[in-house]
């Protein structure tokens, strides 16, 4: 039995409680942390799932994939009786929540989906027209060392942050959580599934995409992201739309983490939406 980092913010009153998802694959709840204020409502369980955190972290590369996360949740769930729940996902953390609920729907109150990456093609295209608005020599270094496959080289991860600076953290400087939590993260995992960069996509998710079943979400559904997220706007309310009970919401100043780039608007939205689907 593999060890997980289970976190649990009690709050006894009889409020469903919220599980958080984490992005990556491969990274950690550490950079979420500041989301345990919502446990003034409601209890908060945060876990890292296997291969990063403070969760096992075995070699076997068999094991990183869709369908072993989602029986990963449904044990963590099973394991804390989490008979009515509330579920947060945060980017990856999306791609996990739909395909959960599709499995398990019952007893699923509502559904964040934040920063959402429901269609990895779509998501390539949309990373796409980003990388278009980058410095012509970055873009020039990212494609050449796509062909050349040397995306493990130091001048494709500086061309790649540059590209973070816009699409996904836009703070300055970067904040000390993200800098710290970078030791939590296990690349191996983000590798086999998802590829060597955010705009990159080469992993075995490379596929997915659930927005044809979206209609089958029939559960109160939030689609956020930031207004400069590589998680784009109008991607996010494309999913909104398709969602029975969805509603959208954007952070204006935000790239692709509004619960670090508008902390307290963040908490505030999503307080409102979860109190209002009790």
């Amino acid at each position: 039995m593999e060890k997980f980092g289970i976190k649990k913010y009690d709050n006894r009153n009889e409020k469903a409680p919220v599980i958080l998802l984490h992005g990556g694959p491969g990274s950690s709840h550490f950079s979420m942390q500041g989301l345990k204020e919502l446990s003034s409502d409601r209890s908060v369980i945060f876990y890292d799932q296997l291969g990063c955190g403070k969760s096992d972290w075995p070699e076997d590369q068999s094991l990183w994939n869709l369908d072993r996360f989602v029986e990963e949740l449904a044990q963590i769930r099973n394991r804390l009786a989490l008979e009515k729940v509330h579920i947060l996902g945060h980017s990856w953390g999306t791609t996990l929540a739909a395909a959960f609920y599709l499995l398990n729907p019952t007893g699923i109150n509502s559904i964040i989906f934040s920063s959402p990456c429901l269609s990895a093609p779509l998501w390539a295209k949309d990373q796409e027209k980003n990388r278009k608005l980058l410095p012509k020599e970055i873009q020039s270094i990212l494609t050449r060392c796509e062909k050349e496959g040397t995306t493990d080289s130091l001048e494709y991860k500086k061309a790649t942050a540059e590209f973070n600076k816009r699409f996904v953290c836009r703070m300055d400087p970067i904040p000390e959580i993200l800098i710290k939590g970078a030791a939590y993260r296990n690349p191996k995992v983000y590798q086999t599934m998802w590829g060597p960069s955010e705009f990159h996509v080469t992993g075995n998710l490379k596929a997915f995409d659930c927005t044809g079943r979206l209609k089958e979400f029939d559960v109160p559904s939030l689609f956020t992201c930031g207004r400069y997220d590589e998680a784009t706007p109008e991607t996010t309310a494309y999913f909104s739309k398709l969602a029975p009970k969805g509603k959208f919401h954007v952070f204006e100043n935000s790239a692709h983490m509004p619960y670090l780039e508008e902390e307290k608007e963040y908490i505030n939205v999503v307080n409102k939406f979860l109190n209002d689907n009790d």
